[in-house]
């Protein structure tokens, strides 16, 4: 099925990348630790907590993320330094199309393409559980919701001035409901409520009910009450990489309730969910331009190759952050904001590789 090349290349393809990315990840690992290590001590972190938990999760996390751009920097590192020995000269001259010797180089993108994607939909998500989670006890500032306001299926609004993780509470609760008319029904305000962990039960503290009912209503006030509403503080409190800590499907599920609230994290989360795909497809493409611009042997040797790799990979970054922006800004489809980037760089990679072959 694989030629001898075939093997070869493959072979040369796969160990390049994992050696750069393991190279490349322990730098990174050793600025985080460099960065984090006194907030580990002052706050009691296990070894081992550090270790499995977070770094584990942390490689698997960012190693993923930019695999596609490590994919191309070894794909002109090894292309590169095969023209340099010549060792492209005699396949290119060989009388077989140079899309015979792009074979081994798809192959090979295929394989990370597919673990990319499996890393992104499930395995990532449930590492980084662990990885924030570490975060949030060892690590992460307070978290602060301030005049939060959405709406809530049954035609119910919810408003709260403030909300903190570490204190747990929220002030100045308010809870409203019309009627299918458009008319108001309910209003509930509470100057503290808490929320049960882990369920939809509140403990309410120095509370004013209003219930219309026509023609005439009911008003309560009550020290204390406890009740139970269609939402948690996990609802309305969370950080915005919150989503990181999804699988692809509860992500879709979490978007769609999202979206019957009029949440204005929409954007963000359905870029997390959409960069989920179009990262590993870049694969393809960042492959295809990496085998056109080396596989010819330069002046500069591996160096000017690398260079000139190195500008495409800054240029593509800059062009997924300027279309992320756009999607949370200017209102572009986030759908289409994340496969731009692709689009725009799958042309550029056509016309390298037919330049290359010339």
């Amino acid at each position: 099925m694989f030629s001898i090349l075939d093997k070869y290349i493959i072979r040369k393809f796969l160990s390049t990348f994992f050696f750069m990315l393991g190279i490349i990840m322990l730098f990174a690992m050793v600025f985080d630790v460099s960065e984090k290590l006194s907030e580990f001590i002052s706050n009691n972190a296990p070894i081992k907590a550090i270790i499995f938990e977070y770094y584990v999760s942390f490689f698997l996390f960012h190693g993923n993320m930019f695999s596609s751009m490590i994919v191309f920097i070894s794909v002109i590192w090894f292309t590169a330094k095969l023209a340099q020995d010549t060792e492209l000269v005699p396949m290119f001259y060989s009388g077989k199309p140079m899309l015979r010797f792009l074979r081994p180089y798809m192959v090979a993108a295929t394989v990370l393409m597919v673990l990319s994607l499996l890393l992104n939909h499930y395995i990532v998500p449930i590492s980084n559980q662990l990885r924030l989670g570490f975060e949030e006890k060892y690590y992460r500032d307070v978290m602060t919701v301030q005049d939060y306001h959405a709406d809530y299926p049954n035609n119910t609004t919810v408003y709260f001035s403030n909300y903190t993780n570490d204190q747990g509470k929220v002030t100045n609760l308010i809870v409203q409901r019309w009627n299918t008319e458009g008319k108001p029904v309910f209003f509930l305000k509470a100057n503290v409520a808490v929320n049960v962990p882990n369920s939809n039960r509140w403990k309410l503290s120095h509370v004013y009910i209003k219930e219309l009912h026509f023609p005439k209503g009911t008003l309560r006030n009550l020290v204390t009450l406890d009740t139970v509403f269609n939402f948690s503080i996990q609802d309305m409190a969370q950080r915005e990489n919150v989503a990181e800590t999804m699988t692809s499907p509860e992500l879709s599920h979490m978007i769609s309730k999202e979206k019957a609230k009029g949440s204005t994290m929409i954007p963000y989360y359905e870029i997390e969910l959409y960069q989920r795909t179009s990262y590993p497809f870049a694969t393809y493409i960042l492959t295809l331009i990496g085998f056109s611009v080396s596989s010819q042997k330069r002046r500069g040797g591996v160096g000017m190759n690398v260079a000139i790799g190195l500008g495409f990979v800054f240029v593509y970054i800059f062009s997924m952050k300027i279309m992320a922006v756009s999607a949370l800004n200017l209102g572009v489809p986030a759908k289409i904001a994340v496969w731009i980037p692709n689009a725009l760089f799958g042309v550029v990679a056509v016309v390298l590789y037919r330049r290359a072959q010339r």
